[in-house]
């Protein structure tokens, strides 16, 4: 007898649809036996490994049949180092997408409301329909948060709001006078989460210090990543800092084992790579003004980014430009699921990258006939 299986699953979770990621390079060699690819899909920061990191995890690799330390504490004291908090008020995930789901899963239930804002990272709609909570979408402003809009949304039954600093997958930024007005509007029960997985790439006068907020805010929880500015994209290591009765109660549903030890390693190691981490900064303001041109070249409008990526407006379906990019052998991200139907998506690469996908936009936009 046969048995219908999408029947017994969670109501939310019956109708997800999975996570589209960014197209690898070995699935389009697969599908259009292409070589030489370029892949600007996926915010992976273009330098790759720092050296430093390279060498520190050679030593790893004789230990790397046991365990890893299931507290992760040198990557822990490190970050506690560093931001001034303590030990208790750190909580690492398997990335920041790790983090986004363990505070949804250990605070919100099927009678509460999630807020967050329209165009905003795909995964807090997932996680909310996941847990069966109902979404509350606040139109967005300029492409980005419309905090007064989102605090005016905030009811009995809201537990969570989240809130993308940059934004994925527009770009867009928050000043910190704002995000603390807003935060003070917020009743205390309400969680907030400020997910900074772009945070170093922001204009460093602007991006405020939302980790000392959470003296006056324990209802805040910051959220940040290594995978982006730091490079450890396929190690998939992230953290949380926050209150830390908030910490407890995510390390208490934290899965056993969840930062592998070279991933332990990498992160220790490149948080005190300030010379690598710079230069990937450095190499991403030269790329983000260098598309920036190029588009205003070509009357093409764009969301300016405080990312290391920029959307822009191809004036037609971005999944057919996206395609026909993909025979060109570059891969971006079309962003029609977050209903951008017409933009597609851009990560900043090394200069030869980002020249290769301006010589197929032209040809693909046929922008030098225009």
């Amino acid at each position: 007898m046969s048995c219908d299986f999408l029947t017994l699953a969670n109501a939310g979770v019956q109708k997800l649809h999975p996570y589209q990621a960014g197209k690898p390079t070995s699935e389009l060699e697969r599908e259009l036996g292409i070589s030489d690819i370029v892949k600007l899909a996926s915010n992976e920061n273009p330098l790759g490994l720092s050296e430093k990191v390279k060498s520190a995890l050679q030593s790893e690799f004789s230990e790397l049949a046991r365990y890893p330390d299931a507290n992760g504490f040198y990557l822990k004291q490190a970050l506690a180092d560093k931001y001034n908090v303590g030990l208790n008020q750190v909580t690492l995930g398997n990335g920041s997408n790790d983090l986004l789901e363990l505070v949804a899963r250990a605070f919100v239930s099927a009678e509460n409301e999630v807020i967050f804002a329209q165009f905003a990272f795909v995964v807090y709609p997932i996680v909310t329909q996941a847990i069966g909570a109902k979404a509350v979408v606040v139109p967005a402003k300029h492409y980005g948060h419309d905090l007064a809009a989102m605090a005016a949304a905030v009811t009995d039954k809201t537990k969570l709001i989240f809130i993308a600093n940059p934004n994925n997958p527009t770009g867009t930024f928050l000043e910190a006078a704002d995000i603390l007005a807003f935060l003070s509007k917020v009743p205390a029960h309400v969680l907030v989460v400020l997910d900074e997985a772009y945070f170093e790439y922001a204009a460093p006068e602007r991006r405020g210090n939302a980790i000392a907020w959470i003296k006056d805010f324990p209802n805040l929880i910051v959220s940040r990543t290594f995978s982006k500015a730091y490079g450890l994209a396929g190690l998939r290591v992230g953290y949380s800092v926050s209150n830390p009765q908030i910490a407890d109660i995510l390390n208490r549903v934290r899965q056993p084992f969840n930062c592998n030890a070279l991933a332990l390693k990498a992160a220790e190691t490149v948080l005190q790579d300030d010379e690598y981490l710079q230069a990937g900064i450095k190499l991403n303001n030269a790329g983000m003004a260098d598309l920036s041109a190029f588009f205003s070249q070509h009357n093409l409008e764009y969301i300016p980014s405080m990312g290391n990526f920029i959307t822009v407006n191809v004036g037609q379906s971005g999944d057919v430009v996206y395609q026909a990019l993909l025979h060109e052998g570059v891969i971006v991200r079309p962003i029609t699921g977050y209903g951008l139907s017409d933009h597609l998506r851009i990560s900043i690469g090394l200069f030869d990258e980002n020249q290769r996908f301006k010589q197929a936009l032209v040809k693909v936009l046929k922008l030098d006939q225009k």
